[in-house]
């Protein structure tokens, strides 16, 4: 029992260190691997280089399959191109499996160290992010060291030869038993390496080992469906695709091991390389095979996966993909692509609300004001996604991201809130009674509005891109947007004066719109002060004077 405990604990500690070593790698590298993948994947040959080399620093396939995914969800890359990248990817992964097959037990004390004191001395940097990789990788090489020493004095067992060989006499059985393996422990990597261990003791005989191993590659397939189960059907289109090429791979395999073992297996040296190198002669050979049928294999995903119809008006991508929040740094862009679409929104009403203005179209307003049901609507679902992605997991960068996007969604709700109550005043103060601005007034309140769209437009790319220099150009149409406001105020007090009928009459509506319009200004141009605070461009003085003035509109 001591010795069957001591195993477990040597196979938890390897899947957690893997988890180490990838979660670390994200936090560290996680956009720079998004940037990298987006701008390699040319053609299917690119595509799946690229793959190779993203998974072999993530040595995680199916933490490159979300991110591919993801690209698919967003209409970035098509769906060949993304199957492309996943063949590369189960490459990668068996790369990195050849480098820990390599007696490098040295190395875990002098990694372990050097990543504990990374990690306490500079925790919230990417150093000491770098030191839980260099931990992980410690633990992993530890834990398969545990695996061989416990596994040599239980091969002596009768009962355990007696269960290895009821597992032995069936192929299916053994592809049936790494697949289960595969996913529980969430890596085919920690898998393979642990059946590569238990092979070199001779624990598990080398046939049974790569019937395993051909499991385990199966496993990363299903696991990668089973991540993807709750996301929307464009991102469920890879992870689909890739199990269906693992499949064929693995029933194309299958029938050879006996061949493998009859002629290759001589020149292979010990076990555990016989195991590895058959898992990475496995990957490559599939590759090699089914690059050719990425476009084939893509349409048959889509007809046994199609994409549902939606309703009219209802065709929007959905980014919030549940399957990204394993993965804090992709869940954070999901979000913030929700957020543009929000603005998107935003952007309707508010051009709707001039059309209004002028046409006094009562059927136009209500649609309008139905609207911002839908950015509260899309606010909450915001909001809610990114109370669920781990704060601890993101790195500075991404954390002030977190907020930005946080801040964003909540000026886009209250912009949208004003716009409705603008609306309900319209209808009740104008169209219903029938009463029209002046020339001049119409005039003032085309300009304020044909301004407060510029100036939205030119908030969202600073929010998507965050440029210093368009946030400063923001926040000086703050002051710019004030002062017309003053002006046409005094404008309208002068037309009051010289007994405008049609002013006097929409006198208390005018100053309210161009007033609304006004705190619109200020919601947009709250954009840029995150930009420029992280930047060290804004003043701490303006911040705050920026900041309480729309505090005291409010009250007042």
């Amino acid at each position: 029992m001591k010795h069957l405990l001591n195993l477990l604990a040597a196979i938890a500690l390897l899947v957690w260190g893997t988890y180490l070593v990838r979660t670390g790698i994200l936090r560290v590298f996680g956009a720079n691997l998004r940037q990298f993948l987006a701008r390699s994947i040319g053609n299917r040959y690119t595509a799946a280089l690229s793959g190779i080399g993203v998974t072999a620093l993530l040595q995680s396939s199916t933490a490159t399959a979300l991110i591919v995914s993801s690209f698919v969800g967003q209409g970035l890359i098509t769906l060949p191109l993304a199957l492309a990248v996943m063949l590369g990817a189960d490459v990668g992964t068996s790369l990195v499996t050849v480098v820990f097959s390599f007696d490098l037990s040295w190395l875990s004390p002098l990694l372990i160290f050097l990543g504990v004191v990374l990690f306490i001395s500079r925790t919230d940097t990417n150093v000491g992010r770098f030191g839980r990789v260099l931990i992980g990788l410690g633990l992993m090489l530890l834990a398969l060291r545990l695996v061989s020493e416990s596994t040599q004095i239980m091969v002596q067992s009768p009962i355990v030869k007696a269960l290895l060989e009821s597992v032995r006499s069936d192929l299916l059985l053994e592809i049936t038993v790494g697949a289960v393996l595969a996913v529980l422990s969430y890596s085919s990597l920690a898998t393979v390496l642990l059946v590569a261990a238990l092979a070199s003791t001779g624990f598990v005989p080398v046939d049974m080992a790569l019937g395993l191993v051909l499991g385990a590659n199966l496993g990363s397939g299903l696991l990668g469906v089973l991540t993807t189960a709750r996301s929307p059907v464009q991102v469920r289109h890879v992870p689909l695709g890739n199990l269906i090429f693992k499949c064929l791979g693995v029933l194309v395999a299958a029938p050879l091991i006996g061949l493998w073992l009859r002629y290759l297996r001589p020149f292979l040296g010990d076990l555990a390389s016989t195991v590895v190198l058959f898992h990475l002669s496995f990957n490559i050979v599939m590759a090699v095979l089914f690059i050719a049928f990425v476009h084939p294999i893509a349409r048959a995903v889509l007809r046994l996966l199609p994409q549902p119809q939606r309703a009219a008006g209802r065709d929007r991508p959905h980014h919030l993909d549940p399957s990204a929040l394993a993965t804090p740094s992709l869940a954070i862009s999901c979000a913030a692509r929700e957020a543009l679409h929000q603005a998107d929104v935003v952007e309707t009403m508010l051009q709707g609300m001039l059309q209004v203005v002028k046409t006094d179209d009562l059927r136009l307003a209500q649609d309008l004001r139905k609207l911002d049901d839908t950015v509260d609507e899309l606010y909450s679902a915001i909001k809610y996604y990114l109370t669920k992605i781990s704060r601890e997991e993101l790195g500075e960068e991404e954390s002030r991201r977190w907020t930005d996007i946080a801040s964003f969604t909540i000026n886009m709700e209250q912009i949208g809130d004003t716009v409705e109550r603008i609306l309900i005043d319209i209808e009740d103060k104008k169209i219903r009674k029938g009463r029209s601005f002046s020339d001049a007034g119409m005039a003032e309140i085309c300009e304020l509005h044909a301004r407060l769209i510029d100036n939205l437009r030119l908030g969202m790319s600073v929010f998507l891109n965050g440029s210093v220099r368009d946030a400063q150009k923001l926040l000086e149409e703050k002051a710019r947007f004030r002062d017309l406001e003053h002006a046409f105020a005094s404008t309208h007090l002068s037309r009051l004066a010289d007994n405008s009928v049609q002013s006097i009459e929409t006198s208390s509506l005018h100053i309210d719109l161009i007033s609304d319009l006004k705190r619109i200004n200020s919601h947009i141009c709250s954009i840029a002060y995150p930009i420029l605070e992280s930047a060290g461009a804004l003043a701490p003085s303006r911040l705050r004077s920026d900041v309480l003035a729309p505090q005291r509109e409010t009250a007042a």
